[in-house]
């Protein structure tokens, strides 16, 4: 049994597979251990005593549910965060959660939130490892009254070719172990963050909220969002929005008037970095 401390979200992990607790070693080794309460209970098993030995496969539970289909031993450590992000998606009714990345500096906290393939985890994971705090890859914790994020203490999944390229940037990174041939191709989780770095950080107000997209054809191009424009977008990427009903839409408008409004294209990040800084965070 690993107890996995996220900051906002524990879970008691348990699982038949040895190579998943040295993965999660390797992540989380430098989280407090104490006797806090548990918020979610995960396994990660085996379906069966002949899939043990014929084509392994493995299943991820939270309690008694199973969201995922069987998948190969070898996606394991791929499973167990996809696992952590739909319990936390699932369970959480009394904040807002976005399906964002969050970057803070200077106590001010842009949001990211954007579809797969738009490059949003390889910035993450760059500018986490380049100065910035990363709150989260995956999501977005807010308060409804007072729309300040909260951080979590999670890695950054990347894919396919952005592994390599994170790597060479950073050298000295910390990565998992490659899971191949995934749904998502090949996923790896790179640590931005150690536990001392984030326990001093506090909730921070959201100054901006930017929909990137990565074009490898295109130079930076920055298009100011109308607040319709943005609060129909942000909306759509909440995991919980119908379910909080009028607080998450009272939450999302004051996101919106109270912050700038971008969409980015770019193909270099460090004129993206440039901008974030010389444009909102000032």
């Amino acid at each position: 049994m690993k107890i996995i401390d996220t900051g906002c979200y524990r879970f008691e992990l348990t699982s038949d597979i040895r190579h998943v607790y040295d993965v999660v070693d390797s992540l989380y080794s430098d989280t407090p251990n104490n006797d806090g309460p548990i918020d979610f209970s995960v396994s990660l098993v085996f379906e069966s005593f002949l899939r043990r030995f014929i084509k392994p496969q493995i299943s991820f539970y939270s309690d008694q549910h199973s969201p995922f289909k069987p998948l190969p031993i070898s996606q394991a450590a791929a499973v167990l965060e996809w696992g952590m992000n739909w319990c936390i998606a699932a369970h959480e009714y009394g904040r807002l959660l976005i399906h964002s990345a969050v970057l803070v500096k200077n106590g001010k906290a842009i949001i990211f939130p954007a579809l797969p393939g738009s490059g949003k985890s390889t910035l993450t994971a760059h500018l986490g490892l380049s100065g910035w705090q990363v709150y989260s890859d995956e999501m977005a914790i807010i308060d409804t009254s007072s729309c300040e994020v909260s951080p979590l203490y999670r890695p950054v999944c990347l894919k396919n070719n952005s592994i390599d390229l994170v790597k060479e940037w950073h050298p000295n990174a910390l990565f998992s172990p490659i899971c191949r041939d995934t749904q998502k191709g090949d996923v790896a989780h790179v640590k931005v963050s150690n536990w001392k770095q984030y326990s001093t950080l506090q909730p921070a107000q959201i100054v901006a909220v930017v929909f990137p997209k990565y074009s490898p054809e295109t130079e930076l191009t920055i298009y100011q969002l109308s607040q319709l424009d943005a609060f129909n977008t942000l909306s759509k990427n909440a995991f919980n929005y119908n379910v909080l009903g009028a607080t998450g839409f009272d939450a999302v408008a004051k996101i919106i008037q109270s912050s700038s409004l971008f969409e980015i294209q770019y193909n270099d990040l460090n004129e993206v970095n440039e901008f974030l800084i010389e444009d909102i965070i000032g």
